[in-house]
C-alpha cells in the first residue's frame, strides 16, 4: 500500500491515464478518488461511470450524450459524461466488462479527444483525465478475444494494483478500528474497542470479500454489540461470499501455499512476463519454471 501511495503521489500531477487493477472490495474506486484529489483536476468535476451496467443502447448515450428526438425518449438535448467531466477526471469503473462494439466507440473518442451526441454530426471537443478500473486480471484483459489491445495500452500509462486485504493483514486491526469510530458516530453509539481477540479472529480471516466485507462486518458488530468492547463472537462473516475462501484462514496457509500465492500474484501484477516477475522474486527464470512445475501452474 504504501507503494501504492507512493506512485498516486507521482502519477496524480500529471495527465496520464491510470488503470487500477485489483479485486472486488479492495477501494480501487478510493485509489481513483486519491488521484483525482492530488491532482490540478481536484477543483473539477470527477465523474463515475459504471461501465460494466452499460448496455448496448444506453452506452454511447450515457457517454456522449444525445439530442433530443435522436432515439424515442429522448425528450431534450443531454450531455454525456465526458462533457460533464470536462476539465476533471472521468473515472470509468469495471472496464473491463465492455463489449468489443463498445470499445471501438470509446477508443475513438479516446484518441480524438472528443465526442458527439447522438443525432448530432457536430463534434465536441473534450478535456478529460482517464482512470479505469477493473478486477479482471491484467492477464485476462490482454486477450484481445475479450479486450482491444490498443484500446489497454491507451488507458494503461500507469498501472495501479491494489493488493487484497489477505496480503496485508496488518492493516485490518487499523482499518477496523477506522469503521468502528465511523459507524458509532453514525448510529449515535458509543465509539467499541476491540478486544485482542477480536482482532485476533479478524486478522486470522481470509476476508473475500476484502475490505468492503470487513467495512460490512464491523457496521453489523457496532449496531448489534450489547458492549463497549467488541468480542469474537460479535464478529460475524458475510455468508454472501465463498465458503471455500473464507475458510483459507491465515493460520492454515502452508508454506507451499504462501510460495504458490506469492508466484500467481507477482505473474499477474506483471501480466504473465515471466522474466520481470522473476526478478521481483529475486530468483532466476529457470528457477521459477521449476516452481511454476512444482506447483503446476
Amino acid at each position: 500500500m504504501q507503494q501504492i501511495f507512493r506512485t498516486i503521489e507521482k502519477v496524480a500531477p500529471t495527465d496520464a491515464n491510470v488503470l487500477v487493477l485489483g479485486e472486488n472490495g479492495t477501494g480501487k474506486d478510493l485509489v481513483a478518488q486519491a488521484v483525482h484529489q492530488a491532482s490540478r483536476r481536484a477543483s473539477k468535476p470527477l465523474v463515475k461511470v459504471d461501465a460494466g451496467a452499460l448496455t448496448e443502447s444506453l452506452f454511447e448515450s450515457e457517454l456522449f450524450g444525445h439530442k433530443k428526438g435522436a432515439f424515442t425518449d429522448a425528450r431534450e438535448d443531454r450531455a454525456g459524461r465526458f462533457e460533464a467531466a470536462h476539465g476533471g477526471t472521468l473515472f470509468l469503473d469495471e472496464i473491463g466488462n465492455l463489449g468489443l462494439g463498445q470499445q471501438a466507440k470509446l477508443l475513438t473518442a479516446l484518441q480524438n479527444r472528443q465526442i458527439t451526441r447522438l443525432g448530432s454530426n457536430q463534434p465536441i471537443a473534450v478535456d478529460i483525465r482517464l482512470i479505469c478500473a477493473t478486477n479482471v486480471p491484467l492477464a485476462e484483459l490482454a486477450d484481445e478475444r475479450r479486450f482491444r489491445k490498443d484500446l489497454l495500452y491507451r488507458i494503461n500509462t500507469v498501472e495501479l494494483l491494489v493488493p487484497p486485504l489477505r496480503s496485508r493483514p496488518a492493516d485490518i486491526s487499523v482499518l477496523a478500528r477506522h469503521y468502528a469510530a465511523q459507524y458509532a458516530a453514525k448510529y449515535q453509539r458509543p465509539e467499541p474497542t476491540l478486544s485482542a481477540a477480536a482482532l485476533r479472529k479478524l486478522e486470522q480471516y481470509a476476508f473475500p470479500g476484502n475490505v468492503r466485507e470487513l467495512q460490512y462486518t464491523i457496521e453489523r458488530a457496532v449496531i448489534m454489540a450489547e458492549t463497549p468492547v467488541l468480542q469474537p463472537e460479535d464478529l460475524l462473516f458475510s455468508q454472501l461470499e465463498s465458503p471455500s475462501q473464507a475458510a483459507e484462514s491465515l493460520d492454515n496457509l502452508t508454506l507451499s501455499t504462501v510460495e504458490r500465492n506469492a508466484i500467481l500474484h507477482v505473474i499477474e501484477k506483471h501480466g504473465g512476463n515471466i522474466t520481470r516477475a522473476a526478478q521481483e522474486l529475486g530468483i532466476t527464470r529457470t528457477a521459477l519454471y521449476r516452481r511454476l512445475n512444482k506447483h503446476a501452474l
